[in-house]
């Protein structure tokens, strides 16, 4: 058989096969001890499923520096009466990869877009306020947010949100700000982060807690074939225009800069390759 079509059969058998796996109802991911005062990694999910779909890098940041990377599920989706169900599935799956939880508000924050940025200011600047609040508590070192052009609304809205309640805080606040991208990619990204198989399989593990959600759209089956053009998109866009692509199957991009003296900056490392061995910690040296 030409090797090509029995690769692309093969794709398409375990597409069909995957359909037919048990959704959630997994033991938990295994997990490192962590210190309560190490570093802490903020991720500001647009929605319960975000954390682990871009959480390539924070789970490297919780398994191999041993950092507390906590969630913040900045909504609970649009649909109010799925609100409680996807906060269920969202326990569910932070509890399987190891992530801790914090919530906004008990359903979530509400019309998270910039629309309501620009014509209610009052209710948006009630929602910075909320996002600001938990920025004082946790003092992050790094802090996870959709890029500004991510096509969703409230992905977009959540950039925003984000960059607003940062601005609030006092200006010797500072942090590192990492760029995430799921539907659209960002122009510019400078770090690409290898997932291993053992990561990428416990991220789809625990993207399977959010059941309602990828019976509706089964894209954490998708994961693994979005991780393999991002190695291509990657190879090019941050190693540069001919440059030779690194030896990584699955991979997550990012940008990543500095929140200092009230503004975002350049985080002055350049392009770089993260293999699945090495310490990410050393990227967020303040």
């Amino acid at each position: 058989m030409n090797p090509y079509h029995q690769l692309v059969s093969e794709y398409a058998r375990l597409a069909r096969e995957g359909k037919e796996y048990p959704l959630g109802r997994f033991p938990r991911c295994p997990r490192p001890q962590v210190a309560l005062d190490a570093p802490r990694a903020l991720i500001f999910s647009p929605h319960p499923d975000d954390e682990v779909i871009i959480g390539a890098l924070p789970l490297r940041l919780l398994r191999k520096s041993r950092w507390n990377v906590i969630d913040v599920a900045v909504t609970l989706g649009s649909k109010q009466e799925r609100q409680a169900g996807r906060l269920e599935e969202l326990k569910a799956c932070c509890d399987c990869i190891g992530f801790a939880l914090a919530q906004t508000a008990p359903a979530g924050l509400e019309r998270v877009n910039v629309t309501t940025r620009a014509q209610d200011p009052v209710f948006w600047g009630e929602s910075v306020n909320t996002i600001a609040d938990i920025l004082t508590r946790h003092q992050p070192r790094v802090v996870f947010v959709p890029h500004e052009s991510d096509w969703n609304s409230t992905h977009v809205g959540t950039h925003f949100l984000v960059m607003d309640a940062l601005a609030r805080l006092p200006a010797g606040f500072g942090c590192f700000v990492v760029e995430t991208e799921f539907w659209r990619p960002m122009e510019s990204p400078n770090l690409m982060v290898e997932v291993s198989q053992q990561e990428l399989g416990d991220l789809m593990t625990a993207l399977s807690f959010h059941a309602d959600e990828v019976k509706r759209n089964p894209y954490h089956l998708a994961l693994p074939a979005w991780m393999v053009d991002n190695v291509r998109r990657g190879g090019e866009w941050i190693g540069g225009q001919g440059g030779a692509a690194p030896g990584f199957t699955f991979a997550t991009l990012y940008r990543v800069s500095r929140w200092s003296q009230g503004k975002l900056e350049n985080a002055g490392k350049g392009g770089r390759f993260l293999g699945s061995r090495e310490d990410p910690a050393g990227l967020f040296e303040l």
